[in-house]
């Protein structure tokens, strides 16, 4: 009994098949097949003889059904989609290519692993939007112009701790994160550290490009106290405040889509960092600032291009005080005549001047640092600040015979004591006493 074959053929055979057809009855020339079939007509030639000869299979792909030469091994695939749903869940293709070739050089790319992912079932992280038409910046030419610096408030522990915020700088021209550091809230002291680290390993930029948040400038509809008025110009914030000494420059952004760099890097973060965060199995804000700088140094040579211009503009930290002293929390205080200030549960201890010259009462800015030490400027002079020993209480004169009479040792049998008249009590002045004869001077 003769058995019938099954033949499929996809789009493209069934469109050679058409032609062919045409070309075999007649009907159409070599030529104007080949320009259908965007062929050369020697192709066409071939084909038309194996569809005479073999029929609609001449037409099928000898490589069909073959597995690739260069086809990744069963038993590759197969790690490889267990340890995405495992140790590397919830990373993406590409960072999960990196990862394993950190410890595999042999690892697929990857699209590769991208495909291995999809075969398996394994959904991916993210999923692309349709792109929207943007005009984009340029970059600024040189590194250090421009500090981009923002908070990203996400739940980066998974529900296994608290929500954080996440404050970093990306240096405009490189992509770079300069620093950064996790936060309960956004909060000025996220802003400090960050750029205090940006600092000690880069330099001071020329500008911080910031939203208009109100650790950076105050809202302008919340009116002027009277200080302000009286000063003809709005209060700086703390951060305001350290960028002037510093000399960086401040410039807010309107939109979310005008520091897009800073946005991006989100998303960036929020997708590799939570993944190394899961499996790292951080829980706790100390161990996520523990993971994060080591993750940093990895991030920037991952993502981080070269300027435009190879002169980069970082200036170095000035002479004068360090950046402890500037990115810190200052508040004006007046110097009592003991040399003290008056400070939250009690009272700050002021050294002794330069000179021996004493304080006086005069103003002076104390500064609350980062590591929670206290210091005091006076001008360009920095002191460091002890808690005051207590106040002195009032004395007063202590009635203490009536004391010793309690707190005394009983007289042993047969002492003889001299002791007051009955009712009388040695304190009770005596008639002639002239406490007797001016009523005006007795105690009230």
């Amino acid at each position: 009994m003769q058995t019938r074959e099954t033949i499929t053929l996809d789009a493209k055979a069934q469109q050679r098949l058409l032609v062919l057809t045409h070309v075999l009855a007649g009907e159409l020339a070599i030529a104007d097949a080949a320009a259908y079939l965007r062929l050369s007509a020697r192709q066409v030639g071939r084909l038309a003889d194996l569809l005479r000869t073999e029929g609609a299979a001449g037409l099928v792909h000898g490589n069909r059904g073959r597995a690739p030469a260069n086809r990744v091994d069963e038993a590759v695939r197969a790690s490889i989609a267990e340890l995405a749903r495992t140790t590397y869940a919830g990373f993406n293709p590409v960072h999960l290519a990196e990862s394993l070739a950190e410890t595999d050089p042999e690892t697929p790319s990857a699209r590769t692993i991208r495909r291995i992912l999809g075969a398996a079932g394994i959904a991916l992280p993210r999923t692309r939007r349709p792109p929207v038409h943007r005009s984009r910046r340029e970059r600024m030419p040189r590194a250090g112009m421009l500090l981009q610096a923002d908070g990203s408030r996400h739940d980066w522990l998974e529900g296994r701790g608290p929500y954080l915020t996440l404050i970093a700088g990306i240096d405009d021209a490189t992509g770079v994160v300069t620093g950064g550091t996790f936060r309960d809230h956004e909060d000025a002291a996220g802003y400090f550290e960050m750029l205090r680290q940006t600092v000690a390993g880069h330099g001071l930029p020329l500008a911080l490009y910031t939203d208009l948040h109100g650790i950076f400038v105050k809202d302008p509809d919340r009116g002027q106290t009277l200080a302000e008025q009286l000063a003809g110009q709005p209060s700086r914030t703390q951060v305001g405040r350290a960028l002037e000494a510093a000399g960086i420059r401040w410039i807010g952004a309107r939109s979310p889509q005008a520091k897009g760099r800073s946005e991006r890097l989100w998303g960036t973060l929020q997708d590799r960092f939570v993944s190394e965060l899961r499996r790292e199995g951080v829980a706790t804000l100390e161990d996520a600032n523990e993971l994060l700088a080591r993750h940093l140094p990895r991030h920037n040579r991952r993502f981080a291009v070269p300027a435009a211009e190879p002169a980069a503009a970082w200036r170095p930290w000035p002479d004068g005080p360090p950046p402890e002293a500037v990115f810190c929390f200052e508040y004006t205080r007046r110097v009592e005549r003991d040399a003290t200030i008056g400070w939250e549960g009690g009272a700050l201890s002021l050294p002794r001047r330069t000179g021996g010259a004493s304080w006086g009462r005069r103003r002076v800015i104390v500064q609350e640092r980062l590591d929670g030490s206290l210091w005091v400027r006076d001008g360009s002079e920095l002191y460091p600040l002890s808690p005051a020993p207590p106040s002195t209480p009032i004395l007063r004169a202590r009635h203490l015979s009536r004391v010793a009479e309690l707190t005394s040792p009983p007289e042993p049998p047969g002492t003889l004591v001299e002791r007051a008249p009955s009712g009388a009590s040695a304190s009770r002045p005596k008639p002639e006493h002239p406490w007797h004869r001016y009523p005006a001077v007795r105690p009230r």
